[in-house]
C-alpha cells in the first residue's frame, strides 16, 4: 500500500506542475468566493478514531495491485493536526497546514485530500469556526509558484478544474512593447496542456488586482497561455459599472514577443475631406531582427495615404528604422473651380553601427527627405511642432580608416539640404574626403619634438564632389542634374611651430592647392545680340594657388583676490590674444579678356563659379588680431563642509577679432566682430550676443566710403548688426529648500528628440500623435499615495527670448523680435495642464499657440490638445487604455484647420 502511495503522489505532483508549468508566465492567485463553492469538507476526526483507523490499517489486507515504484527521491509529507489514510474511502487526507515536498517541488495547502482508485487528487482552504477562510493552496515546482483557491485533478484524463483563479500573462506586440495582461476566471478548465476553457472570466491590465479600476466582462471563452483568448459575447465594465461598449466576441492576443497582426483604425470625419479611417494595416516580424508596419489612411473624398515603418536591430552591430509615407491629397470636387490633386511624400531613414562591430569602419545614416509642404498639407496634421521647420537635412557616410603608417581617414558622404520655403535643394552624391595623418621628416615618431625644424610637418588632404542645385519640382526628374557640377582639391599644408621668450606660441606655414573641375565657363560679348554670352565647356581643367601664413598667440591671467573672509573670495580673468598675418599672390595667368559693348576691357577665369571656386585676381596681403576672453570668480560655497570655493563663470567667453588689409587702396579696416556668452543661475538661464561694429561711414545711398565714422560727426564704430538670445528654465524643484545638493533634477518626461533638425523642447508645441508621442510611456502602477500636494505642487517653466537688429544701410529696424515661452503644472497627482505660446514683436501677434490638459485614469490616460487660433487651429482629444495590448480600445475625436 506504501508503494501505491508514492506512486500515486508521484503522478500527483507531475501533472500539476505540468498544468501550471506550461500555463502561465507570472503567478495565479485566488478571487474571493462564497463558501458554497468548496465541495469537499475534511472530516474533523477524535483521536480515538484516529488510533483505531490507525490499528485498523496496520492489519488490513491491501488487494489493491502495485504498480513499481518510479520515485527518484524520498517524499515528505506532514500536517500539523494529522495524516490519515481512510482504506474504506480510499483515500489519503493531509488536514491543517498540510505539506509535501519531492525534490525541487513543494505543495502547501490547508487541507490535502487524494483519491488513490479514481487517480484524483483535490487541494483547497480550511475554514475555521467563524467561516472564514485560510491556508490557500500553495504549489512550487523549480521558479513556477501557484496559488489558486481549490483545485482537483484527474490523474487519468490529465484534466483539472480550478476555481477562482487569475493568470498573468506578459504579451507583446512586436515593436509597441509588452504589457501584462491579467486574465480572471470564475471556473477554469483544463482540457490539455494547452488548452484551457474560462467560464465568467475578465481581462484587465489595470495592477489592481482585488478592484480594478476597469476590465472586460467575458462570459466565456477558450484561453490558450502565451498565445490568445477566443471569447464570445464581451463587455467592457468601468469601476464595476457596465458601458454599451460590447462585442459578439473577441480575439485577444497574448503571443510572447512578435507576431503578425492587424492595426486597428481611427475613425473620424474631417469637413474637407469627409469620413476617414486612419492607421489602418498590418504588423509583420521579419525574421529574429526586423520587423514591418505597414498602415493606411482613406477618406470618402478620394483622398488616400499609405505609411510604411521598418525597425531593425542587432546587438553589438547595427541598428536602425525606415520610414515612408506617401499621400494622395484631393480637395474639393472634380469639376468645381477649387478642385486640386496633389501628391506629397516624405522618407526619413535612421542607422547607427556599434562600435565594437568594425573599429576601423563604420556606416551611418540620417535622412529626412520629401515634399516641401508635406508637413504643412499632411492627411495626418500629428506633429505640429513640424510645421515650423523650414529645413530637411539628410547624411549618409561611409568612413574607412587604414592603420599603418602613415594612417589615412577615408569617408564617402552623400548629403541633402531643402528648404521647405523657397523650394531648393542642394544635393551632392557623394563627397569624398580623404587625409593623410601629419608627417614629420626631421623628427622620430616615438621622440620628442623641440624646435622649428624638428616640428616641421605636412600631411595631405583630398576633397572630391559632385554637386546638384535643384528645385522640389525638378527633384528625381532627369532635370534636376542640369547645371551639376564635379570637381575634386588636392591639399598639402607644410607648418611648423616654436616658443619665442618662452611665452608665446608662434606658428608658421603654408598651403599649396591643386584643384581639378569637369566644366569650366568662357565668356565672350555677343554684338547681334548686344549681351554676354556664357558657354560651358565639358572636359577637364584644372588650376593651383598657394598662400603663406604666420600667427602669434599667449594667454594672459589676471586674478583679483578680495580675502578668504568674502563671499567672493578672488575673480580671474583669463585672456587670448593671437595676432595672424597671412599672403597670397595673385593668380593672373588663369584670367582672360574680352571686350564688352562699350569697348571696355573686362578680365574673367574660366573657373569663375566652378565647384571649389575660383583663383583670386587680386594679391592678398592681410593682418588679423582676435582676442579671447574668460572671466569666472571664486565664491564661497554655501555648504559648511565644503573644502574648496565654488567657481562660478561670469563670461563663459567673450571673443573680439578684426583685421587690416595692406592691400586695398581703401576701406582697409575690417568690422569689428563681438560675440559672447554665459550661463547663470545654477546653468538654469543662458545667455548669448553677437555684434558687428563697422570703422567706416555710410553715405546716403548706405554704401561704405574711405572715412572713419568718427571723422564724419560720428562714433568710434557704427553698429551695423546685433543678435541676442536669452533661455530660461525653472521649475518647482528651485525653491525645494530640502532637496539635496547632489540629487539631480529628473529630465523633463515631455521632452522629445525632433527628427532631423527639429526643436528637442516644446516651445513649438507638442505633437498630437498620443499613440507614438513619448507622453503615452507613462506605466500603470505608478500611483501616488498622497491624493494633494498642497503647497508643493510641481511646475515647470521654459522661456526664449530672441531678437535681432540690422543698421548696416541705416535701416534702424529689428529683423526679428518674439518672445517664447512653455510650461506644465501638476495640479495634483493625477492632473496636468500645460501650454505652450510666444509673442512676435515685430509681426505684432502670438506665435503657434498650444493649451494642454492631461488626465491620468490609472490604467487610462485622458489627454486634450487645442491650439485655439492662427494658421493651425484645431483640437484633439484622445481617451484610451495606457497597455498596448488593448491600446486599441480608445477613443478620439478631432478638429481639422480651416483651409
Amino acid at each position: 500500500m506504501q508503494s501505491n502511495k508514492h506512486y500515486s503522489l508521484f503522478l500527483f505532483l507531475l501533472i500539476i506542475g505540468g498544468v501550471f508549468g506550461h500555463a502561465q508566465e507570472g503567478k495565479i492567485v485566488p478571487l474571493p468566493i462564497k463558501a458554497e463553492q468548496d465541495t469537499i469538507i475534511a472530516p474533523l476526526l477524535t483521536e480515538a478514531e484516529l488510533l483505531k483507523n490507525s490499528k485498523n490499517d496496520s492489519t488490513a489486507v491491501d488487494t489493491v495491485k502495485t504498480k513499481p515504484p518510479l520515485l527518484l527521491d524520498v517524499i515528505k509529507y506532514k500536517a500539523t493536526d494529522y495524516v490519515r489514510l481512510n482504506q474504506k474511502e480510499q483515500k489519503v487526507y493531509l488536514y491543517n497546514e498540510a505539506e509535501i515536498q519531492y525534490q525541487d517541488t513543494e505543495l502547501r495547502a490547508g487541507i490535502i485530500v487524494m483519491d488513490y482508485v479514481k487517480n484524483e487528487v483535490y487541494a483547497g482552504r480550511i475554514k475555521d469556526s467563524l467561516g472564514n477562510y485560510s491556508q490557500l493552496p500553495y504549489f512550487k515546482q523549480g521558479q513556477n509558484e501557484v496559488i489558486p483557491d481549490s483545485i482537483r485533478f484527474n490523474f487519468d484524463t490529465q484534466k483539472a478544474i480550478i476555481w477562482n483563479s487569475r493568470t498573468e500573462q506578459q504579451a507583446g506586440l512586436g515593436q509597441l512593447g509588452s504589457d501584462a495582461m491579467k486574465v480572471y476566471a470564475d471556473v477554469t478548465k483544463k482540457e490539455n496542456d494547452s488548452v484551457y476553457f474560462l467560464s465568467e472570466a475578465k481581462i484587465t491590465t489595470s495592477t489592481d488586482t482585488i478592484n480594478p479600476d476597469y476590465y472586460i466582462r467575458i462570459r466565456k471563452a477558450k484561453f490558450v497561455p502565451k498565445k490568445k483568448v477566443i471569447a464570445g459575447y464581451s463587455n467592457l465594465y468601468i469601476a464595476d459599472v457596465p458601458t454599451p461598449i460590447a462585442m459578439p466576441f473577441a480575439y485577444f492576443p497574448l503571443t510572447v514577443g512578435r507576431a503578425a497582426g492587424v492595426m486597428m483604425p481611427t475613425f473620424g470625419n474631417q469637413a474637407d475631406r469627409g469620413y476617414f479611417l486612419q492607421d489602418l494595416g498590418y504588423y509583420v516580424p521579419i525574421g529574429e531582427y526586423a520587423d514591418i508596419l505597414v498602415t493606411g489612411d482613406f477618406y470618402t473624398n478620394g483622398s488616400w495615404g499609405f505609411k510604411t515603418q521598418s525597425i531593425y536591430s542587432k546587438r553589438y552591430k547595427y541598428s536602425g528604422n525606415i520610414n515612408f509615407r506617401f499621400e494622395n491629397l484631393v480637395t474639393s470636387q472634380k469639376g468645381f473651380s477649387d478642385y486640386s490633386l496633389t501628391k506629397n511624400w516624405n522618407i526619413q531613414i535612421s542607422h547607427s553601427q556599434d562600435t565594437k562591430a568594425s573599429p576601423n569602419s563604420r556606416f551611418s545614416a540620417s535622412v529626412n527627405m520629401g515634399s516641401s509642404e508635406y508637413y504643412r498639407n499632411s492627411l495626418q496634421q500629428r506633429n505640429l511642432p513640424s510645421t515650423q521647420n523650414n529645413t530637411l537635412s539628410s547624411s549618409i557616410s561611409y568612413s574607412k580608416t587604414f592603420p599603418a603608417y602613415p594612417s589615412v581617414n577615408m569617408s564617402l558622404t552623400a548629403t541633402h539640404s531643402q528648404n521647405t520655403n523657397t523650394k531648393a535643394i542642394e544635393l551632392t552624391l557623394p563627397t569624398l574626403q580623404a587625409s593623410m595623418e601629419r608627417i614629420y621628416p626631421f623628427a622620430k615618431r616615438d621622440g620628442i619634438k623641440k624646435g622649428i625644424i624638428q616640428n616641421i610637418n605636412f600631411q595631405y588632404d583630398l576633397s572630391a564632389a559632385n554637386k546638384i542645385s535643384t528645385t522640389d519640382d525638378d527633384f528625381l526628374k532627369s532635370e534636376m542634374f542640369d547645371g551639376a557640377k564635379m570637381g575634386a582639391k588636392h591639399t598639402i599644408p607644410i607648418t611648423t611651430n616654436f616658443k619665442v621668450a618662452k611665452f608665446f606660441s608662434v606658428s608658421v606655414g603654408g598651403s599649396y592647392e591643386d584643384v581639378w573641375t569637369m566644366q569650366t565657363y568662357d565668356k565672350s560679348y555677343d554684338n547681334d545680340l548686344e549681351e554676354i554670352v556664357t558657354d560651358t565647356i565639358s572636359g577637364f581643367d584644372r588650376f593651383n594657388k598657394y598662400n603663406f601664413s604666420a600667427s602669434v598667440g599667449t594667454t594672459l591671467y589676471g586674478t583679483f583676490n578680495f580675502g578668504e573672509d568674502k563671499k567672493i573670495q578672488a575673480i580671474r580673468h583669463v585672456m587670448r590674444p593671437s595676432l595672424s598675418y597671412g599672403y597670397a599672390p595673385s593668380f593672373e595667368k588663369f584670367y582672360d579678356e574680352y571686350i564688352d559693348g562699350d569697348g571696355d576691357v573686362v578680365q574673367f577665369t574660366r573657373f569663375q563659379n566652378t565647384l571649389y571656386g575660383s583663383p583670386s585676381l587680386s594679391k592678398s596681403n592681410s593682418l588679423s588680431f582676435s582676442l579671447a576672453n574668460t572671466l569666472e570668480a571664486k565664491v564661497r560655497d554655501k555648504d559648511s563642509t565644503a573644502t574648496e570655493p565654488k567657481k562660478v563663470p561670469i563670461l563663459s567667453n567673450f571673443n573680439i577679432s578684426t583685421g587690416y588689409n595692406f592691400e586695398s587702396d581703401s576701406l582697409k579696416l575690417s568690422p569689428l566682430s563681438v560675440n559672447g556668452g554665459t550661463s547663470i543661475l545654477d546653468s538654469k538661464m543662458s545667455i548669448n550676443f553677437s555684434a558687428g561694429l563697422d570703422p567706416y561711414a555710410i553715405d546716403n545711398n548706405g554704401t561704405r566710403i574711405n572715412t572713419l565714422n568718427v571723422k564724419n560727426g560720428g562714433s568710434l564704430f557704427r553698429l551695423t548688426r546685433a543678435n541676442f538670445n536669452v533661455g530660461y528654465s525653472l521649475d518647482s524643484e528651485i525653491f525645494n529648500k530640502d532637496k539635496k545638493k547632489d540629487e539631480k533634477k529628473d529630465e523633463n518626461p515631455y521632452d522629445y528628440v525632433a527628427q532631423s533638425g527639429g526643436r528637442t523642447d516644446d516651445l513649438f508645441g507638442r505633437a498630437d500623435n498620443f499613440q507614438d508621442n513619448p507622453m503615452n510611456e507613462s506605466k500603470e502602477g505608478e500611483d501616488v499615495e498622497n491624493p494633494i500636494y498642497g503647497t508643493k505642487i510641481p511646475w515647470n517653466l521654459r522661456l526664449a527670448y530672441s531678437a535681432s537688429y540690422s543698421n548696416s544701410a541705416r535701416q534702424n529696424e529689428f529683423s526679428s523680435h518674439s518672445l517664447m515661452f512653455s510650461g506644465d503644472i501638476e495640479l495634483s497627482p493625477r492632473w496636468k495642464v500645460g501650454g505652450s505660446s510666444g509673442y512676435d514683436f515685430k509681426g505684432k501677434g502670438f506665435t503657434l499657440t498650444q493649451l494642454r490638459f492631461e488626465r491620468d485614469l490609472k490604467s487610462f490616460v485622458m489627454r486634450f490638445n487645442w491650439t485655439p487660433f492662427g494658421t493651425y487651429k484645431r483640437w484633439y482629444f484622445f481617451i484610451g487604455i495606457k497597455s498596448s495590448i488593448l491600446k486599441d480600445l480608445k477613443w478620439e475625436n478631432r478638429s481639422q484647420r480651416s483651409r
